[in-house]
């Protein structure tokens, strides 16, 4: 089953600063409900499948660009979900490729940047381009939900944080719940869009595809 478009009715097709100012965004987390178990109807939070589906073929795109070299994510939430598989597929050492959030209502992307996190339009399935010298730097597309989400983070966003709250300090809600594990993408989804780049020719790019099966990567997926 499919939408068609009725005769004589045509979407509306927004611009990339209305979908910037109007756009949903997709909540990392989501709610996962259990039933019949030994207590009983239930509900525990994970991190969201429509984020590991992303991620999957956001780090295919992200290996590709890194060109075997180690890459410098953003930090923050991007951080948690890209760094540690990129830590851990890629060879060891300083970063020498440097990603970073680009797209509709940001900045122009930093002189340096290697690589640019950016949307896919949702109703044309194109990805904002950036104009200027950032124009050669390689895209990794991500839906424009989850972009929204990395780009402007809810500010009480529940990710594990160190630390204790100060002795003076009341709370009078509960604390979020998280999820009791790291963030894992979609492995997949990430072997289904690497074996679909030219770059997988590359020896070196093989090589972390014929290894994501191996023990090394099985932590990470």
């Amino acid at each position: 089953m499919h939408r068609v478009p009725a005769d004589g009715i045509h979407p509306v097709r927004l611009s990339w600063a209305q979908l910037a100012e109007k756009g949903e965004a997709i909540p990392p987390f989501e709610p996962i409900a259990t039933w019949g178990g030994p207590s009983g109807s239930n509900h525990y939070w994970s991190w969201s499948p429509r984020w590991e589906a992303a991620a999957g073929q956001a780090l295919a795109h992200l290996l590709t660009a890194s060109q075997g070299e180690p890459v410098e994510i953003p930090g923050g939430l991007t951080a948690d979900v890209f760094q540690r598989a990129l830590d851990t597929l890629l060879p060891g050492g300083p970063p020498k490729r440097r990603a970073v959030l680009a797209g509709p209502g940001r900045p122009s992307p930093e002189a340096g940047a290697d690589i640019l996190l950016v949307p896919v339009h949702p109703q044309t399935g194109r990805t904002w381009t950036p104009a200027g010298p950032a124009a050669s730097a390689y895209l990794v597309p991500l839906p424009l939900g989850v972009w929204l989400s990395l780009v402007s983070p809810q500010p009480h966003l529940p990710v594990p944080a160190s630390g204790r709250i100060p002795q003076d300090v009341l709370r009078d809600d509960p604390l979020p719940l998280l999820p009791n594990y790291l963030f894992r993408a979609d492995r997949e989804t990430l072997q289904h869009t690497l074996v679909r780049l030219p770059a997988v020719r590359s020896p070196w790019l093989r090589t972390i595809l014929d290894n994501l099966t191996q023990a090394t990567s099985a932590h990470l997926f």
